[in-house]
């Protein structure tokens, strides 16, 4: 018989333009309050403008690298066709991606010793959502 689960929803808010919150002790909460032992947690930013990933969150330099680096890849003041001014924010998005899935194995998420899960602001500051799947084994 299939488990069925249920998405669990999640707000953040975010402070600046660009911004990579570490989320990793909201979602192992989910997994906490779901009770599942092993499976899938799948993460997903419903926003064109945001994105999720995972990444070393020991340093908090790895951050401002990665942001630094797309804002020189992808600047904002590009000669951009889209009326709104956050063309960059789209493009960031994209690169970055909207959706990710960890392991759970007794109860915990598999990630690696430096690894952390990361909500990524490309249009802020604003009101998110995050979604969060849990599909046990």
């Amino acid at each position: 018989m299939w488990a069925v689960s249920k998405i669990i929803e999640f707000g953040i808010t975010t402070d600046h333009r660009n911004q990579l919150i570490d989320i990793t002790h909201k979602i192992q909460k989910a997994v906490d309050d779901s009770g599942a032992k092993d499976g899938t947690v799948e993460i997903f930013v419903p926003h064109t403008t945001a994105a999720v990933t995972i990444n070393e969150n020991a340093d908090p330099d790895v951050k401002s690298d990665m942001l630094a680096y797309l804002e020189r890849l992808v600047p904002q003041d590009s000669d951009f066709r889209h009326s709104e001014g956050n063309s960059d924010a789209h493009i960031k998005s994209s690169l970055v991606g909207a959706h990710i899935s960890v392991f759970i194995s007794s109860g915990q998420l598999v990630l690696g010793t430096w690894q952390g899960i990361y909500f990524c602001e490309f249009d802020g500051p604003r009101s998110r959502h995050i979604l969060v799947k849990i599909i046990p084994d």
